[in-house]
């Protein structure tokens, strides 16, 4: 089987072919043919060596497959089944923690650019009905931080307003949660084009915030001065603007770091709002299958901006690097 690795020295040129045995299953384990991954800003980190990671390893964290032989003990899945990869194969279900977030695909262990895998059962959930491999392997990590941001952490209700930053999947996939639970949505973006695609897929109203720096107020104005009940927060830095959008009482979900995470805190306004803070740390196998359900009742479908087959996968994440995306970049294995 032909595989990709990656290690140090870190970078695109570090991305390597291979080519492997296709393992056998364990007791315990299915043999899945992976037939699509995509990028997520946590594969870029890794890739860039800007977080650590294990020697030389097979990256990506989200897969989609076919299951074609299964090991001895398995009941769960059956050859032909279409599966998912789950972000943290250890947490099954209830709150997270340290015993629960351990070999992340890709990260602590080998991840899914390659064209079989062998891992226990339990490390996958079934697929939506109707949706091809490339749809699938969307949701895994951007699909479900924003459902967990939006109905785990945060608890949304209709009528709710929520506000979204920028066109990266976790903010596509927040936008499209938060209309299929009756919310509505404010979205920024930089780009008067991305902001204009927002409205297509159902943003109530759109903020430029390089024309508005400061959206925040611009947001509580939109609300009428009440402010809005839940912001995602993809930037990680300072969260001034997020505060001042957020009713008091708001919540406010911080699920990524693009501003490198080294943000003021300002915590009196904080305390006067009671503004509640949420780190979102992607969800568990039990989100995975409730946020399945939701996209299947709603007929959701995932934005994918581009598709690279696997031995161009240089290509995509310099495409990626380039931040021209609008949604997700898949590839096919």
């Amino acid at each position: 089987m032909r595989m990709v690795t990656v290690g140090p020295p870190w970078g695109l040129e570090a991305l390597a072919f291979t080519d492997q045995d296709v393992p056998d299953p364990k007791p315990g384990e299915v043999l899945v043919r992976i037939q699509a991954s995509s990028l997520n800003y946590h594969d870029y980190l890794l890739l860039s060596g800007r977080v650590r990671s294990a020697d030389r390893f097979i990256p990506l964290a989200d897969g989609a497959g076919e299951v074609v032989s299964v090991g001895a003990d398995v009941s769960r899945f059956a050859v032909g089944d279409r599966v998912l990869s789950t972000f943290f194969p250890g947490w099954h279900d209830g709150p997270v923690g340290a015993d629960k977030k351990g070999r992340i695909p890709g990260t602590h262990g080998h991840g899914f650019a390659v064209e079989y895998v062998a891992c226990p059962e339990a490390a996958f959930t079934r697929q939506p009905e109707g949706f091809t491999m490339t749809e699938a392997a969307t949701l895994p990590c951007a699909g479900l931080t924003a459902w967990n941001a939006l109905n785990v952490c945060a608890r949304i209700t209709p009528g709710d307003w929520v506000l979204t930053q920028g066109t990266g999947a976790v903010s596509i996939f927040a936008l499209q949660f938060a209309k299929a639970g009756g919310a509505r949505v404010i979205a920024t973006s930089s780009s008067d084009g991305k902001l204009e695609r927002l409205k297509a897929l159902g943003a109530d109203y759109v903020i430029n915030y390089k024309t508005e720096p400061k959206w925040g107020a611009f947001a509580k104005e939109i609300t009428n001065g009440r402010g809005v009940d839940i912001v995602v927060d993809v930037g990680g830095g300072p969260v001034r603007e997020s505060i001042a959008a957020c009713r008091i009482g708001g919540s406010i979900s911080v699920v990524g770091h693009l501003a490198g995470g080294a943000g003021e805190f300002p915590t009196v306004e904080i305390v006067l709002k009671s503004i509640s803070i949420s780190g979102v740390s992607v969800g568990s196998h039990a989100s995975q299958r409730a946020m399945i359900s939701a996209i299947e009742a709603n007929k959701i479908k995932p934005v994918v901006d581009s598709t690279f087959p696997l031995d161009r996968i240089k290509e995509a994440f310099a495409y990626q690097e380039s931040q021209r995306h609008f949604g997700k970049i898949a590839i096919e294995i």
